[in-house]
């Protein structure tokens, strides 16, 4: 069969074989040079990134500060009775409002009561030495008269008239102090209030002066705030603050800072401050959860939302807009505060430039946008 074969099919074969490598170097320098040319094409085409800008311009800020206090009396007085005892009856509780003048708690009065009596007797002996000294003294004034009585008699009779009488004034006092005494064995409201504390219980000995209720006064109502002491050297002197119930916003009042503590707060390092509130709304009762807010002095800032601001070297940066190439470029910029939905920009930025607001996240210094929209 080699014999028969064609002579130019033999030195076909090995020629195939040496040019096949080449062929295929080629082949793969050609693909790789137009796949370069399609992700240059592709590169040239990628579409810009939609973002969304605002138009750099000055507003009024006025720095607000709000903390949460409580309501509190401005009147809170600590009862006791003025006599000891034990006690007999306890008429009213915590929370309970009462008049002035209302029965609060009572004493056993019997100590008392046998006081009164001891002080009466001594007041009617005291009298009826009073009665026969003046007797005796008219007698000896009359006999003097005659001179049938020595001036001696007489001056013993006069002397003991004065004594009688310093006896009985004496004896009137003690029974004055022992009907007030007695009087002192009911605790009575010295103004209308609600009470807020109860140290006694029916049954339980109690010495003077000893706390038995703590009323808060009615009339105009406190609201309470621990503030830290940097927030008070702050914050504008007599500053009017706005008092909103935390349960109902509906309720407010203005308030003014009627005291300051003059010492901090060693555990929490705040100050305690009170805000008065006349004619204290009805809806704000004693304890109740409040907010107050102060606004400082207004000053001209620039705002704009958080999502504008961005970092550059680890400080706040926004993405400036050149109009005319739309290309962006990061703008350090300095934060005055940060408040409710919006950064405040103190300075690194001038009015009419116009700042990426939304979708700054996906840009890199000098690539082109497209403004979606733009907020004056």
């Amino acid at each position: 069969m080699s014999r028969n074969a064609t002579p130019s099919a033999l030195p076909s074969s090995p020629l195939r074989l040496l040019f096949r490598p080449k062929t295929l170097l080629l082949l793969a320098f050609a693909g790789a040079a137009a796949a370069g040319c399609q992700k240059q094409r592709a590169a040239e085409k990628k579409l810009p990134v939609v973002v969304t800008t605002q138009t750099v311009a000055l507003a009024d800020y006025a720095p607000r500060t709000s903390l949460t206090g409580v309501i509190a009396a401005r009147t809170l007085n600590n009862l006791s009775f003025r006599v000891g005892g034990r006690v007999a009856e306890r008429l009213v509780d915590v929370g309970q409002h009462v008049d002035q003048g209302a029965v609060l708690a009572r004493i056993d009065p019997q100590e008392q009561e046998s006081d009164l009596r001891s002080a009466q007797a001594d007041l009617d002996a005291a009298q009826a030495q009073l009665t026969q000294a003046a007797v005796t003294y008219e007698r000896q004034k009359t006999l003097l008269a005659r001179g049938f009585t020595t001036r001696r008699e007489f001056d013993t009779a006069n002397q003991t008239l004065k004594v009688s009488q310093g006896s009985v004034d004496a004896a009137q006092s003690a029974l004055a102090n022992a009907k007030e005494n007695l009087s002192y064995t009911e605790l009575k409201a010295g103004a209308a209030g609600v009470i807020t504390a109860r140290q006694v219980e029916a049954g339980q000995v109690v010495q003077a002066a000893q706390t038995v209720f703590t009323i808060a006064e009615d009339g105009d109502r406190d609201a309470v705030f621990n503030v830290h002491e940097t927030l008070v050297a702050q914050t504008p002197p007599s500053p009017a603050v706005m008092i909103t119930l935390l349960s109902d916003p509906q309720v407010r009042a203005v308030g003014k800072v009627r005291e300051i503590s003059p010492a901090v707060d060693t555990r929490s390092g705040s100050i305690r401050v009170k805000v008065g509130i006349p004619d204290t709304p009805t809806g704000m009762p004693l304890g109740a959860a409040v907010i107050g807010t102060v606004s400082a002095k207004s000053v001209k800032a620039i705002l704009l939302p958080w999502q504008a601001l961005t970092s550059t070297g680890g400080k706040p940066a926004v993405w400036i807009v050149d109009p005319s190439s739309k290309a962006v470029t990061s703008m350090p910029v300095e934060v005055l505060a940060f408040d409710s939905g919006v950064v405040v920009v103190d300075k690194g930025l001038q009015e009419g430039q116009s700042v990426v607001t939304a979708g700054g996240q996906l840009l890199s210094p000098g690539q082109t946008i497209e403004v979606a929209g733009t907020k004056q």
